[in-house]
């Protein structure tokens, strides 16, 4: 059997399409799969519920992804282990794949590709990803998939997660580039803001993730993330890419001074469920528009 610990804070719009494609063609001896909702005021734990004893819930009132993390690790019992947002999407036979990787033991983290959907998001958002794609970060999937799955030997690498905002993030900065693989022939969907305005909320975010991480754990560059600044600049010689080049550049360069300011102003430091009431985008949980 697999562990797939799924966090879940208010995501009655969304969980219910994750569940159903993690079971369609799967056994219940294959997967154990455990959503852990924290802090819900609404119906995500009814709905997760209504899957039967295929799906194990835990409701805690602490709304924080990290402490859901821990109260899930806690509950499984398989490896390999599967984190994954609940408001993306990824197949059985996807993290199949991820599990056959690991066995292979030469790496300990693997993730799929995050797919970006974007044909629910304005000009600017589509234009800021359609760069992005072109980016070595973009084929990255530990810290953009919304999933991420750890071999025991893996997971024994570290403790309990942190009280930190990226912890995908923080998961690859545990491993140095060799010990970690994304499957480019694998891939999740990721839901892409509408706006541009909510863009800018979720990039700030991850950036500030991003500083809280180096403040807090500094680590060897080697462990970091892949520059995008040459594979920028050569875009630029592409006429087609201009205006996508000009909203990316603007969203990074808001998002890392908005994140800047954050992080040096008194008591904004992420705390227990803050990360889940600050700068979250909603637009990707509204399924009626």
């Amino acid at each position: 059997m697999m562990s797939i610990i799924i966090p879940a804070h208010n995501e009655a719009t969304v969980i219910g399409r994750l569940l159903a494609t993690l079971l369609e063609r799967t056994s219940r001896t294959e997967f154990e799969i455990i959503v852990v909702c924290n802090g819900c005021i609404d119906d995500t734990a009814d709905i997760a519920r209504k899957f039967g004893s295929a799906v194990e819930v835990i409701e805690v009132s602490v709304a924080s992804k990290v402490y859901a993390l821990n109260v899930g690790d806690d509950s499984a019992t398989w490896f390999p282990r599967f984190y994954v947002d609940a408001d993306v999407m990824v197949t059985p036979n996807v993290l199949r794949a991820l599990a056959r990787r690991l066995e292979v033991g030469d790496v300990l983290v693997c993730s799929p590709v995050g797919q970006y959907e974007v044909s629910k998001s304005s000009w600017p958002v589509r234009q800021y990803f359609r760069v992005r794609a072109c980016l070595p970060s973009a084929g990255e999937g530990v810290g953009g998939s919304g999933v991420y799955a750890l071999s025991e030997a893996g997971r024994r690498r570290f403790g309990t997660f942190p009280n930190v905002l990226a912890d995908d993030s923080f998961v690859r900065l545990q491993f140095d580039p060799r010990e970690r693989a994304s499957l480019k022939s694998e891939t999740s969907t990721v839901y892409a803001p509408r706006d541009l305005r909510s863009l800018l909320a979720v990039r700030s975010r991850i950036y500030h993730g991003l500083l809280e991480l180096s403040s807090l754990f500094p680590a060897d560059r080697s462990h970091r993330s892949v520059e995008n600044g040459v594979a920028l600049a050569k875009l630029a010689a592409k006429p087609q890419l201009w205006a996508g080049i000009a909203i990316y550049l603007y969203v990074s360069l808001t998002a890392r001074a908005r994140a800047r300011t954050r992080q040096r102003t008194p008591g904004k430091r992420a705390g227990l469920g803050d990360e889940i009431v600050w700068q979250r985008d909603q637009t990707t949980r509204n399924m009626t528009s």
